[in-house]
């Protein structure tokens, strides 16, 4: 593999390599006519082209191909914590779609109004206002233009390497190598801070970015917020409480806006509802997404406080389809079901079934050099050597591959992190079943 390949798949996964060409030998012909298909006539671009497959139907935990083979979806971009076609979320759609799909801007209307009470209803007492946008690089959007509005300043510290979005203000304050190469100058600018990587540099890690941040925001007045994941959504990297309660102190002993993205995470994928609720802190701009639609419809949100709401002569948003009622139909559903169904007591169980089945793993196979995980998002850290931890790259893709084949999908992320981020509705066979493939994805292809 050349070296620019090498360097792309510290990304993710990737779409030329040898595996990949096996991979599309052994797809039938319809579906390679399929892929070629989508290859003419769509912008090509890195991550999405060309597709992996073609998916005829979704359910539950499944996807399914043209073919009728079924993958258990441990990726599923993060929006199906409550399962896909989850009938209550349809029912409650199918009722939306009868009376009212689309409500006009300058319109309200009774569900928005409704889920934006639901939201502040469930937060703590000091996030009370709301901001709906169609997707999550909007809502971050929406969040920085927001604290420049309340501090006037321009400047933003931000994770390197992090992910926030797509468009040019999303990927100023974080954005991967593949979303900012070639765009030149970006706004606003950006202060960053070390990527995070607990399992090689451990809590010393975090001992210095508390200092760097403190260092940062006593030298340069004009920053105004200090954007990040709660956790880490690509490669599960999970702060200690200490860290975040000292940044909260930081930022509020500098004014500065401390934005919490939790477009990924929220909704019990770590557990509760909120991530941030397990560190005991608050933020002053919650960014919420993905899962809000119920893995239906592109749904987003900004919650902040009410002493912020100061924006009244300027559009933060103004989007077409902001206060959506069908969004906003799916968005009740799936905080419904996961409170009725009690789904933040299953994942805390599943979480202590999969740390002690991953940690079995990491005993029988040198190549697992970490597991690491909170709720139903886990990572698992392949490397060649365990002292000098270097990623197995070519073994992780290796894995991920015998692993679709036998019916599992999962995003591999940093070029060796097993990604494992499964509906929050999977059963415990489900999550037995996945963990066998996986082992045996590590016997059958001879690197224990």
């Amino acid at each position: 593999m050349n070296e620019s390949l090498r360097q792309l798949r510290q990304e993710g996964d990737i779409n030329f390599s040898a595996a990949r060409q096996d991979w599309y030998e052994q797809l039938d012909t319809p579906t390679r006519e399929w892929l070629s298909r989508d290859a003419a006539v769509f912008l090509h671009q890195s991550l999405s082209t060309p597709c992996l497959n073609m998916i005829e139907s979704c359910e539950g935990i499944y996807l399914t191909d043209t073919n009728g083979k079924q993958y258990m979806d441990f990726h599923g971009n993060s929006v199906h914590q409550v399962g896909y076609r989850n009938p209550y979320v349809l029912e409650k759609l199918r009722e939306q779609l009868e009376h009212l799909p689309f409500s006009p801007r300058r319109y309200t209307n009774k569900t928005a109004v409704e889920l934006a009470e639901k939201l502040v209803s469930l937060l703590p007492a000091s996030l009370s206002r709301v901001l709906f946008a169609p997707g999550g690089t909007s809502a971050v959007g929406m969040a920085l233009k927001l604290a420049r509005r309340i501090t006037g300043k321009q400047k933003v510290v931000s994770i390197q390497g992090s992910f926030h979005g797509a468009s040019l203000d999303a990927i100023a304050v974080g954005g991967e190598e593949q979303f900012r190469k070639y765009m030149g100058q970006l706004f606003p600018e950006t202060l960053f801070l070390p990527q995070t990587d607990t399992y090689r540099n451990g809590v010393a890690q975090e001992i210095q970015l508390i200092r760097q941040l403190d260092e940062l925001l006593s030298r340069h007045a004009d920053i105004g917020a200090f954007i990040a994941e709660t956790i880490r959504n690509t490669d599960v990297q999970i702060p200690s409480t200490a860290y975040w309660q000292q940044v909260r102190e930081i930022c509020d002993k500098h004014g500065v806006l401390l934005i919490l993205d939790e477009i990924p995470i929220a909704f019990g994928r770590t557990g509760p509802l909120f991530a941030f609720e397990e560190y005991g802190i608050e933020p002053d701009i919650l960014c919420l997404g993905k899962g809000l639609g119920a893995g239906v419809f592109p749904m987003a949100a900004i919650v902040t406080k009410e002493e912020y709401n100061i924006a009244g002569d300027i559009s933060l948003g103004h989007y077409t389809h902001e206060k959506t009622p069908l969004g906003a139909a799916a968005a009740m559903a799936m905080i419904d079901y996961t409170i009725n169904h009690q789904l933040a007591d299953k994942v805390k169980a599943d979480e202590q079934f999969l740390r002690q089945e991953l940690s079995l793993l990491k005993e029988e196979f040198a190549l697992v050099g970490d597991t690491r995980g909170k709720g139903l998002l886990w990572a698992v850290e392949l490397v060649r050597d365990p002292v000098t931890k270097e990623r197995a790259l070519d073994e992780a893709e290796a894995v991920m591959y015998h692993c679709l084949q036998q019916g599992l999908s999962f995003k591999v992320s940093q070029g060796n992190v097993l990604q494992l981020c499964p509906p929050l509705i999977i059963t415990r066979e489900q999550l037995k079943k996945a963990i066998l493939i996986i082992r045996q994805a590590f016997i059958s292809l001879d690197v224990q």
